[in-house]
């Protein structure tokens, strides 16, 4: 599992805006085997393929905003074929989608575009947040009906654990029927506080543990490390997040090799 832990870069946006390249260099010393873009603040996709290459470093994905996407369908196509990614990933949608009709819409111009996506050799996913658990629509919530998994439904879904639990579901309770519908999961813990702020993974209240062994039993390829505010210096967090993983895992493949054995 180790080779699948990856960070979405926006926890590290004012750094890689500073020194991208000192940035990647820095999470290829640390241990993580991917990274996912949201963004290139203005550097040239060359200079940061190049840094990839001179790493190792993969590429799990590009996240984009909805309308950037559904509006400039080429320019993400050509980015992921750069980088050597199949995964295209919706980040957000805006305030003006967030109804009934808003999300029939986007369901209808996503698949639209999946297809598409889908003769290049690559695939669209969608990052929730808590707030599509506000709308209802078809009697379920409007994340489970965008992502519902309905074959007539290809659009996948990258499910943030923390978002999930903020909207007041179990993440591995939500997450069950969602099996092959996953190609990657986004990971950041909870303050075990009023506040319930973003956390380091393993310092707050979700159970990492079982939301990886769901990932292993479901096809999850990516675990993305992401925090989208830190209280301490981003890169010391993903550095504590990417240690408190790898403990976890390591637990895990422990007793697994134990069971077998």
């Amino acid at each position: 599992m180790r080779n699948k832990i990856s960070v979405q870069l926006y926890t590290l946006r004012e750094q890689c805006a500073a020194d991208f390249p000192g940035v990647l260099r820095e999470l290829s010393r640390i241990g993580y085997s991917a990274v996912q873009f949201a963004g290139f603040h203005g550097y040239d996709q060359a200079l940061l393929r190049s840094v990839l290459e001179e790493t190792g470093l993969r590429v799990s994905g590009l996240h984009y905003g909805g309308d950037q996407l559904l509006n400039e369908p080429e320019r993400a196509i050509a980015e992921a074929k750069y980088f050597g990614t199949p995964d295209i990933v919706c980040a957000g949608i805006g305030g003006d989608s967030r109804d009934e009709a808003g999300y029939r819409t986007l369901k209808l111009r996503f698949n639209e575009l999946a297809d598409r996506l889908r003769s290049e050799g690559l695939r669209i996913s969608y990052h929730n947040h808590a707030f599509e658990f506000d709308t209802t629509v078809d009697g379920k919530d409007a994340l489970s009906y965008l992502i519902a998994p309905e074959a007539d439904n290809i659009l996948l879904a990258e499910p943030d654990v923390y978002w999930l639990k903020k909207g007041g579901r179990d993440p591995v309770g939500f997450l069950a029927p969602y099996a092959g519908r996953v190609p990657i999961l986004h990971l950041k813990d909870m303050t075990d506080d009023e506040e319930q702020a973003f956390a380091e993974i393993g310092t707050g209240t979700i159970d990492f543990e079982a939301i990886l062994r769901w990932g292993e039993a479901s096809g999850v390829e990516w675990y993305v490390v992401e925090q989208d505010s830190c209280k301490t210096d981003p890169l010391e967090c993903v550095k504590t997040s990417y240690s408190n993983l790898v403990r976890l895992i390591d637990k895990i493949e422990e007793g697994e090799g134990a069971r077998h054995g």
